[in-house]
């Protein structure tokens, strides 16, 4: 297949949002100059361009005085609002994002609050978008794993989430012993207690995936390889799985669905920086190249040209995005990766517009939102690229 893309840019300025329901309890600002990354000791994310019910895209990245959002004013674009900042005090800029079938965007992160003495509380905390372009509810605190010992809560790590098949909430973090708790949203909404997986050596950040079938796998790098944990069955408790052979960055591993209760997992070699994929089935990880970039790996499962193809993008060696695909579950064909664009910060991310098209999105170190899209022509050609 033929992988083209526009290396232009141009500027478009999106309009600033209205002021919003007078009632609402977010805090809004029409526009935000917050530089990005936020911190950059933190691993940057993927999976923060999302299609909402109504087509339209949005766009999210924490700051240091909350979360930043840009939305389309209608599906498939080019126009855009924001960055609207919604303001969360102490939360450490860092963003797990999940989606579940009914559209609303799930928000999940790390916040950390000055108390009486001279410490700090740590939480897990929530925060949920149920439309396109509304605004956020407050912040939920989920605690820790640790309710009774703040020591040992700051050892908690940041968090992964993931929406199951009846649109529940899963939030997965590090515990203090290296290992995995997860805490799980119930249908009626309530949640269940902190549950221990086990596991031990994790090194940061773990991974949750949902399969076509709704049962959820987490990853999770660690010193001596890559952890693992499935379900048998909806709804039970998870059941450590068989280790993988690999050495994989920490806040590297993305997965895709690309089969019937399938999902294929991506990651950075810790030594060489060279993407792998790895699936239940295969012997070992396979190499789709990419070596000398940073982050995880975007991808995105759609046709190209009537071939079913895995869409990959990445922040590459000379830090501009890099786009590659292959036809799905076919990794030995291999993937040419493509440079594209300005230099970005953070990962980018890709996703399917209201009007079908591919777009990749990224963003500069000024924290500006630049966007492609997929032209209307064979292949995965890109337009120029835009500045929202």
């Amino acid at each position: 297949m033929s992988l083209r893309s526009a290396r232009r840019s141009k500027r478009r300025t999106g309009t600033a949002p209205g002021t919003g329901d007078a009632g609402s309890r977010t805090h809004r600002a029409a526009r935000a100059s917050t530089s990005l990354p936020a911190d950059p000791s933190l691993p940057p994310t993927t999976g923060w361009l999302l299609r909402g019910k109504d087509g339209r895209l949005s766009a999210y990245a924490p700051a240091p005085e909350g979360v930043l959002r840009w939305t389309e004013k209608r599906p498939g674009g080019p126009e855009w609002t924001g960055p609207e900042l919604f303001r969360a005090p102490g939360l450490v800029p860092y963003l797990a994002i999940a989606q579940g079938a009914d559209g609303y965007v799930q928000l999940v992160g790390l916040r950390r609050t000055p108390v009486a003495g001279g410490e700090t509380a740590t939480d897990v905390v929530q925060s949920i978008q149920y439309q396109s372009g509304r605004p956020m509810r407050d912040w939920y605190a989920l605690g820790t794993p640790y309710p009774q010992d703040r020591s040992l809560a700051a050892q908690t790590g940041l968090p992964a989430a993931v929406v199951d098949a009846e649109g529940s909430l899963h939030v997965f973090v590090r515990n203090a012993g290296g290992g995995v708790c997860g805490r799980a949203q119930v249908p009626n909404g309530k949640w269940n207690k902190w549950a221990d997986l086990k596991g031990s050596g994790m090194l940061g950040v773990p991974a949750a995936a949902l399969t076509d079938h709704g049962l959820m796998e987490i990853l999770a790098p660690a010193e001596d390889g890559v952890l693992r944990w499935t379900q048998e069955t909806q709804g039970v408790k998870f059941q450590r799985a068989g280790d993988i052979e690999a050495s994989a960055t920490d806040g590297s591993v993305s997965s895709e669905r690309t089969g019937r209760e399938r999902l294929t997992h991506v990651w950075r070699d810790a030594s060489t920086g060279t993407v792998h994929a790895w699936r239940e089935g295969l012997a070992a990880p396979v190499a789709l190249g990419g070596a000398g970039g940073s982050g995880p790996v975007a991808l995105l499962r759609t046709p190209v040209d009537g071939h079913d193809c895995v869409i990959l993008a990445q922040r590459g060696a000379d830090g501009r995005p890099a786009l590659a695909a292959y036809p799905t579950e076919e990794e030995t064909a291999g993937a040419d990766w493509t440079p594209t664009g300005e230099p970005c910060v953070g990962a980018p991310a890709l996703a399917i517009d209201g009007n079908g098209r591919v777009v990749l999105a990224a963003f500069g170190a000024d924290g500006t939102l630049r966007v492609t899209r997929q032209k209307a022509e064979s292949g995965l050609a890109m337009e120029a690229w835009i500045a929202v």
